[in-house]
């Protein structure tokens, strides 16, 4: 398609496109809403409770032929004998009669507390300043029969954030606190059919000192669905060569002009290999790999993406809005565009310090220690507010296109033919591509607000509607469709592939 694409395109095929994007979204959140289950699965387990007199590190098991021994309830009469340091937690995962799944990608557990309220041994007042230790374990086997394997091992810390609904009476001794769920583990990899967790909550003169009286430990184990990861996989698959051929294509067009691609469309190539890389499907080899870096080989797709876009965004305002001696020049851009850099390296950073250290330690949370939850912080706050500062500026950048075009509208009358033709297809594309735009992210906030509120479901007669399902898959369609758009809408004509001057490409107004 060349520069003026009233001229070289017809309302037509305009319309066949607009139809196409439209079947192809709606396809795409159809997907997600009728063939795809929820994205994620949450399992309660119940914590046995183990007897280790010897305290021999050694792994036990809730349930099975080697079942550990084990009490009910600290209120028998074998449990008065006991004492803290011999008990162990004990979890199974998954339940009897399950198996776990590389489909299913990912594993996370959350600690859920029963705390019983006595006058002697209450959790801390400054409820801030309480800290419970735990002496975690993780092992793997791949069927019942064989000995359990060690994978990892921690002694972690989580701050413990209790509140006690009544007075802190005689009368209310044995009413449970309200705590709130502790963050445990993120294992980047289910590559094994059963997992094995055992917890211990050592106790001394300065070591869980203030923690109330614990009756019971749940873990809630969160994982992505199987179906679900099916679907995404599939669809990535579909994705990733189309947008492969068309950013090779929409190059291709480039290279066979007279003259050499100007910086707006060294970035929308540089926006086509961003979409490319992130619809590459390494889902499939992890399949087949314990590979426990592919959540923070996913961080990184996007944020090359999401970085990639809003680079070009700048880039596409600046290059309608800027004069002919500062057009196609990337140092124009330099606090724009180090804006973006600056906000994903720090990201980045903040990624590579909690996900990073899961590579070796599942157990490890930045926000579990003073020093590490500042850093949190700091790397957020820094990083929203520079994003706040980007959009500023391209909302500046927006309006000022806007006001030149108002500009140029009225001077099209008395341009020569040729000259109108040219600026009528600028200001068609802008225009266009800035509705799309708007659309997208309309689009995606939208479908955020109906996540958050709806419970998971809609009905409609006989049909279910997975709304959570249908906003991953929606969303992701409709990026690639938004690339798409912008290599097929900025592709220079074959038919101007000997144009020395390169006129009908230049887009200031």
């Amino acid at each position: 398609m060349s520069g003026a694409i009233i001229e070289n395109m017809s309302t037509k095929k305009l319309v066949v496109l607009v139809l196409f994007i439209l079947v192809l979204q709606v396809v795409s959140i159809m997907v997600g809403a009728l063939i795809a289950p929820s994205p994620t699965s949450a399992v309660s387990y119940l914590a046995t409770k183990c007897i280790n007199r010897q305290r021999a590190r050694r792994w036990l098991a809730p349930w099975g032929p080697n079942r550990c021994q084990q009490i009910h309830s600290f209120d028998e009469p074998l449990a008065k004998t006991l004492d803290a340091n011999d008990i162990v937690f004990a979890v199974h995962v998954p339940l009897p009669h399950a198996q776990m799944s590389p489909w299913f990608q990912y594993m996370l557990a959350v600690l859920q507390l029963d705390i019983a309220f006595t006058m002697i041994n209450p959790v801390g007042e400054r409820n801030g300043d309480v800290v419970i230790t735990i002496d975690a374990g993780l092992a793997y086997r791949d069927d019942l029969t064989s000995e359990w394997s060690a994978k990892f091992h921690s002694v972690e810390r989580r701050p413990l954030r209790c509140t006690l609904a009544v007075a802190k009476t005689y009368e209310n001794e044995g009413r449970f606190y309200h705590c709130d769920p502790i963050p445990f583990m993120e294992l980047g990899s289910v590559a094994h059919k059963y997992f094995l967790f055992n917890l211990r909550l050592p106790v001394n003169d300065t070591v869980n000192v203030g923690i109330g009286e614990i009756k019971d430990i749940h873990i809630v184990g969160i994982h992505q669905n199987g179906g679900f990861t099916k679907v995404w996989i599939s669809m990535k698959t579909v994705f990733s060569p189309w947008i492969l051929v068309a950013t090779a294509w929409y190059w291709r067009r480039i290279g066979l002009m007279a003259r050499p691609p100007v910086l707006l469309e060294k970035v929308i190539f540089a926006l086509g290999v961003a979409m490319t890389i992130l619809n590459v499907p390494a889902e499939w080899l992890s399949l087949g790999f314990e590979w426990t870096w592919m959540l923070l080989l996913e961080d990184a797709q996007q944020g090359v993406f999401y970085s990639t876009l809003f680079c070009f965004w700048v880039i596409f305002c600046g290059e309608h809005l800027m004069d002919q001696s500062r057009r196609n020049r990337l140092s124009a851009y330099w606090w724009q565009v180090g804006l973006v850099m600056f906000g994903s390296a720090l990201l980045l950073v903040y990624d590579l310090s909690d996900r990073g250290v899961h590579l070796t330690n599942p157990f490890y949370s930045v926000w579990a220690s003073e020093r590490g939850m500042k850093l949190a912080i700091t790397v957020i706050v820094v990083a929203g507010f520079s994003v706040c500062l980007y959009f500023l500026a391209l909302c500046g950048m927006v309006r000022c296109v806007f006001r030149n075009i108002g500009g140029k509208m009225q001077q099209l009358p008395a341009m020569p033919k040729a000259r109108r033709l040219r600026y009528k297809g600028i200001i068609f594309r802008f225009k266009f591509l800035m509705l799309v735009t708007l659309t997208c992210a309309a689009m995606t906030v939208i479908f955020f607000i109906l996540n958050q509120v709806s419970d998971g479901h809609w009905h409609w007669g006989s049909y279910t509607f997975e709304v959570h399902s249908a906003f991953l898959t929606g969303i992701y369609g409709m990026w690639n469709l938004y690339v798409f758009t912008i290599l097929f809408l900025y592709a220079p004509s074959h038919k101007h592939g000997t144009e020395k001057s390169g006129d009908s490409q230049q887009t200031g107004l």
